[in-house]
């Protein structure tokens, strides 16, 4: 697919977003076909940085698992360093640990390494989602805990509700989804009009 830098309300990226096949116990949509695609992850990182101006993080925490993806790679751009703040069981050293309820309503642990940084670093958040906002209080509670500060929230999308208001409110919030947008109202109801047009081969890398 070739680049279609568009409005910033027209990120060419999200139509590369693939729609829920699986089931109701899964997410509404598969974001990671844009990560899969080396221009569209590009773009997304572009405009991700670009409104991130201003902002001044010592360390990117991602979280567990797809917030990895997307939270290292920011943490690159940015040229700094990168916390994975995880489910809990999963790491070998000493942890502080936080309950949350997920997106699908489950009860879940989350763990970040401790101690992990010295107080009042600066943290920016990264998933690749936020629906209900469970799991990013989780990880925004870690932090705290800790003496770090929250600085801004990044995701592919952040939709809008009583709990992400609370967060735009708090934080400052960047996503690919920008508020006022067709994306965000459609990403709102959780049915993109893209799905209608999306097929697999559309997100292929580039064979070199």
């Amino acid at each position: 697919m070739s680049r279609n830098k568009g409005p910033r309300d027209d990120r060419w990226y999200l139509n590369l977003m693939a729609p829920n096949t699986k089931g109701p116990k899964f997410a509404w949509l598969d974001p990671t076909s844009i990560y899969i695609n080396g221009e569209a992850f590009h773009d997304l990182l572009d405009d991700l940085v670009t409104d991130l101006d201003g902002v001044k993080c010592d360390v990117v925490g991602g979280l567990d698992a797809m917030g990895f993806v997307l939270g290292a790679a920011l943490a690159t751009r940015l040229g700094v360093g990168f916390l994975p703040i995880r489910k809990a069981g999963k790491l070998c050293v000493d942890t502080d640990k936080v309950s949350f309820s997920n997106y699908s309503g489950r009860t879940q642990d989350m763990e970040m390494r401790t101690p992990a940084f010295a107080p009042g670093t600066k943290v920016l958040l990264a998933d690749q989602w936020v629906e209900t906002g469970g799991t990013m209080d989780g990880a925004i509670r870690l932090v705290e805990r800790q003496g770090g500060r929250v600085v801004a929230l990044a995701a592919v999308a952040i939709e809008e509700n009583p709990v992400t208001d609370a967060y735009r409110a708090r934080f400052r919030c960047v996503s690919g989804v920008v508020q006022g947008s067709r994306w965000q109202g459609e990403c709102n109801a959780q049915v993109l009009s893209s799905f209608g047009s999306y097929r697999p081969e559309m997100v292929f890398p580039a064979i070199r």
